[in-house]
């Protein structure tokens, strides 16, 4: 039996998977012959795109609903050490026990996580990072009316705008006045930088301006977080802001797990990855998604840390893996060329096309084309294994794969 073990439930793992197993089927193999498994903690694939929106406990699919059609084998479990040398895997299972799971070809799909700073009160910053922690926002927005009010009751914080911090701080403004009258709503962005969405260039910048400026967000530009306290914030130039609520958006690292595999990272924690997705210096390691600085060879840049690149990394590193163990040939890289579609909460949306970021297209109409990647086009076949292995493989054409 030839073992792929893929390391990760997100939307890099599922389609590692499901490209292995569509492998698998188009050879007329048996899953004794080429076993595929995914090793992940949760029991779902959290839609973390979506995670930004109120009752984020709705984002999420049921993985076995997924991956048991198809012939894939799930265990539960955290990972806590990757053996490269002797091909091994450890885990701890929600029972306690440890469990060592080896692989002939192994795919480090496990992601990446905000980067929380070491501030003063930083234990009073809440983020939409993971499911737990978007849903402990939620309960805290929707505890505000029960208490006393205070200077800052309805006013959040929001640190960083990047891509992540322009979503939460727009969609805040609706949340906020769904929950008390809007001349008690206050959102305060706040950037490190002298620019709004830094990353993100200045094609954009003027229609996320026009959008804050619509919804009454603050902008403070230039200052740095300093102290968080339940009821303030006390930033660089040394004012303070009355505010219940302080969302953490500043700062994306590749998965901890990456440690354990030798090799070259980037800046990110990310793994330098070939062409065909396999760690460099590793025959039996892939990388996908957020662990891998996968380059576009098209564009001949580095992808960024995104479900729009995680859903084609997937495909490649899934389908190439198995092939390596069956002998075929490999499949270079290759993905979409790279697009956005920014949420500006009730203001509509940005899209923009290519890395100077031309736009094309603003407001409800962008809007709807944010609602069919999140709501659609990024979810992956229920309960329908001829669909999902369909739209598998390292070719296939999924629309929700050209913006996120």
């Amino acid at each position: 039996m030839k073992n792929v073990l893929i390391v990760g439930g997100g939307f890099a793992g599922v389609w590692s998977a499901a490209s292995a197993a569509k492998l698998r089927q188009e050879r007329g193999l048996v899953e004794e012959e080429l076993r595929v498994t995914v090793i992940s903690a949760g029991d779902d694939l959290v839609i973390r795109p979506r995670l930004y929106e109120a009752d984020p406990d709705r984002m999420r699919v049921p993985l076995d609903r997924v991956l048991g059609p198809i012939g894939v084998r799930r265990v539960a479990g955290t990972v806590t050490d990757i053996d490269t040398g002797a091909r091994m895997v450890t885990a701890i299972r929600r029972d306690g026990t440890t469990s060592k799971l080896g692989y002939d070809r192994l795919v480090l799909a496990s992601g990446s996580q905000v980067v929380r700073p070491g501030l003063p009160g930083a234990e009073h910053l809440f983020d939409i990072d993971t499911l737990a922690g978007a849903a402990t926002l939620d309960a805290h927005l929707r505890r505000l009316p029960e208490r006393a009010a205070e200077p800052g009751q309805f006013t959040a914080v929001v640190v960083g705008a990047g891509f992540t911090g322009l979503e939460i701080a727009t969609e805040l403004v609706a949340r906020l006045k769904d929950l008390a009258p809007t001349d008690q709503v206050r959102v305060v962005l706040v950037e490190r930088q002298d620019a709004i969405g830094p990353e993100l260039g200045e094609g954009p910048r003027p229609a996320i301006q026009k959008a804050l400026a619509e919804l009454d967000v603050e902008v403070r530009l230039g200052v740095s977080v300093e102290e968080v306290a339940p009821d303030k914030v006390r930033l660089s130039d040394g004012t303070a802001v009355p505010a219940a609520t302080v969302v953490w958006t500043a700062g994306m690292t590749a998965s901890p797990l990456t440690s354990f595999i030798p090799g070259d990272k980037d800046r990110l924690g990310r793994l330098d990855v070939d062409e065909y997705l396999r760690v460099r210096g590793l025959r039996d390691v892939y990388a996908a998604g957020d662990t891998a600085a996968a380059v576009s060879p098209a564009e001949g840049r580095v992808v960024m840390q995104s479900c729009q690149h995680a859903l084609p990394q997937g495909r490649f590193a899934g389908h190439n893996a198995a092939a390596d163990l069956l002998g075929e040939e490999l499949v270079r890289f290759e993905t979409a060329p790279y697009s956005t579609c920014l949420s500006l909460g009730p203001a509509g949306a940005v899209v923009t096309s290519g890395w100077d970021r031309d736009v094309q297209m603003t407001g409800h109409a962008a809007k709807e084309l944010k609602h069919a990647i999140n709501e659609q086009w990024i979810y992956p076949p229920v309960d329908d294994p001829a669909e999902l292995l369909n739209q598998a493989g390292p070719k296939a054409e999924v629309a929700g794969a050209q913006a996120s």
